[in-house]
């Protein structure tokens, strides 16, 4: 756990220092141009990355300081703090806030990279340092797309985070996987990603799940892994899907997959 943990740590840092660069390149005009976060532009992507790392390292220092997850009414001063920022500001406080989170996890020590525990507020538990930063590094990797589509149609997902979150991938599947999409229609998916390679199932019934790789699959998806992961997260608009994404079996199609899948 403390190797997945490392790695999920060291794709947060290169995940940081990619859109830092990013946004310094960025002008007025660019900030406030739509991204492919729906009814956001640029710099309120940035504006919900930057509020979240301060609620985020709130959440991690209580948990090294024993004193437990911020309450609402800490994460309601800082969203609104944010709202009311102007675009530039957003910007450069995205580049602080975010910055000062990813130190506080690389500063974490082996002991406490295995045995922490984090209450991050919104889960019915307390979890380890791989999931809150396992969590942490699917907000930054989806929103950094975010941004960039804006200005690539053509961007993938960043590739140093899409090993570590394929290996987490069936985390928050039943919480964004719609099961009545398919109208109580069962469907299981054969799924093969490339860049990584793995093969896995995904099944659709009265819940979405990853399972292992079905013997009788209804269809094969085929896709790079990091489509895959945006499909989960609902960045997979046709504009964004690459040629080599294939789908056989008549029983379902890559729209019904979208319909399964419609985003945060």
């Amino acid at each position: 756990m403390t190797e997945a943990t490392d790695r999920i740590i060291d794709a947060l840092r290169s995940g940081h220092d990619h859109l830092a660069a990013v946004v310094h390149r960025l002008t007025a005009a660019d900030l406030t141009r739509p991204s492919g976060a729906s009814e956001w532009d640029v710099s309120q992507v940035l504006s919900h990355l930057g509020s979240g790392a301060e609620i985020g390292l709130a959440a991690l220092e209580g948990a090294t300081g024993g004193t437990g997850a911020p309450d609402g009414d800490f994460n309601k001063s800082v969203w609104a703090r944010w709202d009311a920022m102007t675009p530039a500001e957003r910007a450069e406080g995205f580049v602080t806030a975010n910055q000062a989170l990813v130190e506080r996890y690389e500063g974490l020590d082996a002991g406490a990279r295995s045995d922490l525990r984090i209450d991050l507020g919104f889960l019915p538990a307390p979890v380890d340092v791989a999931t809150a930063a396992g969590l942490l590094l699917s907000e930054l990797a989806h929103h950094s797309w975010d941004i960039e589509v804006a200005f690539d149609p053509s961007t993938p997902l960043a590739s140093a985070a899409t090993g570590p979150l394929l290996d987490q991938a069936g985390m928050m599947l039943g919480f964004l996987g719609k099961a009545d999409a398919l109208e109580n229609r069962p469907v299981a998916v054969a799924v093969h990603t490339t860049a990584p390679e793995r093969a896995f199932g995904l099944s659709v019934g009265e819940t979405v799940a990853l399972t292992g790789e079905p013997e009788n699959a209804d269809a094969v998806l085929t896709a790079p892994a990091e489509w895959w992961l945006r499909l989960v997260a609902g960045r997979h608009a046709p504009a964004h899907t690459p040629s080599s994404v294939t789908l056989t079996g008549d029983t379902v199609t890559l729209d019904d997959l979208r319909r399964i899948f419609p985003g945060f």
